[in-house]
């Protein structure tokens, strides 16, 4: 049995020799050179090591260093217009209308004639006081007349003193009667005044609320009213934050920034120029605030109560700062902070107090130099601790100054201008 066993394994191997032999040279090759191609690989790829990752390289920055100017630095507020004097136009004597001499709407001079109530009812009125005062002189006259010829009688004994005494009581009370007469008079030449109802004060006056032919009343009856427009208040409420460092800044002696700049809703400039004449004598314990007033000139009463605008309060004067673009500023938490690249290409992070916004700028009032190279370009691409390839550049403020920003929707101190050279 082994001896037929190996003979028929010997006939199977020569048969596949012989089909080998009868393949194509490139069959043969590749039967035989295939699996020690794939063994070679999978020795190299077992003894070999994994290759080193290729180093990043640093990323590319914009670096600058800060530009120092002269700036003016403002608080910025949201106020409202209002009359500097508003009256309420009221009959004093009762009556009717029968005259209205103004247009609704119109700029009225002090003193000019409004209203006329009926005058004739005060006329007469005035007729019978004088009249009054005319029978009052006589008896005057009459009393003082009998005292002078009944003291020449005394003289001469022929009448009492008694006489004379009561004489000069009744030329008393003839002078009473007569001043009493005369202020009758006057008070109806007030009431014939008070029948034409005139301008208190010079303004804008509303429309009127009467029409001829109606009665009014005594101090009762709203005739119209009269704002005063020229000049026009702007009042506004000011943090106690900012009340506290303006009045810090008065007792060191740097002004109270009185000079008081206001743009309308739809202005990108500061048009209107005005002067702070009031702050109130005390903080609102419910708000904070304390009430403050500028005094704006208003020659051609364009502006109106009610309108509301944001103003600018000087609050010094100028000082020197340090500016870089508002976009290399970045939030930490609460903190700010600026990416500064080192002499060996090094990101440091430093905190620093931001100013306001300034001709396209931001205001550095503390935490670098002018020295520093600030990333103003490429600051996310940046990390504290890692390198970077920064290129050059200068900071140039823009031609827009903080004036033309959209203006805030609530007070703040975070407004400024350069300074003039």
């Amino acid at each position: 049995m082994n001896m037929l066993t190996n003979v028929t394994a010997d006939t199977e191997f020569n048969a596949l020799r012989t089909k080998f032999a009868k393949r194509p040279v490139w069959q043969r090759s590749a039967i035989v050179g295939t699996p020690l191609i794939l063994l070679a690989a999978a020795v190299t790829f077992w003894n070999s090591d994994p290759s080193p990752a290729a180093a990043p390289t640093a990323p590319m920055v914009t670096v600058a260093a800060p530009i120092e100017r002269q700036v003016n630095q403002w608080d910025d507020y949201v106020g409202r217009f209002e009359a500097s004097r508003s009256v309420e136009v009221r009959p004093r004597v009762s009556g009717q209308i029968v005259g209205v001499h103004f247009t609704d709407g119109q700029i009225v001079r002090q003193g000019q004639l409004l209203f006329t109530i009926d005058p004739r009812p005060f006329t007469a009125a005035l007729a019978e006081a004088r009249a009054s005062v005319a029978s009052a002189q006589a008896a005057l006259s009459l009393a003082q007349t009998n005292l002078g010829r009944a003291r020449r009688l005394l003289e001469a004994q022929a009448v009492s003193q008694a006489n004379v005494d009561t004489l000069t009581a009744e030329v008393r009370s003839a002078q009473a009667a007569l001043a009493a007469a005369q202020a009758r008079v006057r008070s109806r030449q007030l009431d014939v005044e008070f029948a034409y109802v005139r301008a208190p004060i010079g303004g804008k006056v509303s429309d009127r609320r009467i029409d001829p032919g109606n009665l009014v009343a005594t101090g009762e009856t709203l005739l119209t009213t009269i704002n005063a427009l020229d000049p026009i208040h702007f009042s506004f409420d000011v943090p106690e934050s900012l009340f506290l460092k303006s009045a810090r800044a008065r007792q060191a002696g740097n002004g109270s920034g009185e000079v008081a700049e206001i743009r309308l809703q739809d202005e990108a400039s500061y048009n209107w120029r005005g002067r702070l004449d009031f702050t109130d004598n005390g903080i609102s314990q419910n708000s904070g605030t304390v009430r403050a007033r500028a005094v704006v000139p208003n020659p051609n009463y364009f502006l109106a109560p009610g309108m509301f605008g944001n103003m600018r309060l000087a609050d010094g004067g100028a000082t020197s700062a340090l500016l870089v673009p508002d976009a290399a500023v970045r939030t930490d938490q609460a903190r700010k902070i600026l990416l500064v690249v080192g002499k060996d290409n090094m990101v440091t992070a430093k905190p620093v107090e931001t100013g306001p916004l300034v001709a396209g700028l931001r205001v550095i009032r503390s935490g670098i130099t002018k020295a520093d190279r600030v990333i103003v370009q490429g600051v996310q691409f940046a990390m504290p601790g890692a390198k970077v390839n920064p290129r050059v550049t200068q900071i140039k403020p823009t031609d827009a100054v903080a004036s033309a920003a959209p203006p805030p929707s609530s007070p703040s101190a975070s407004q400024a201008t350069l300074a003039a050279n």
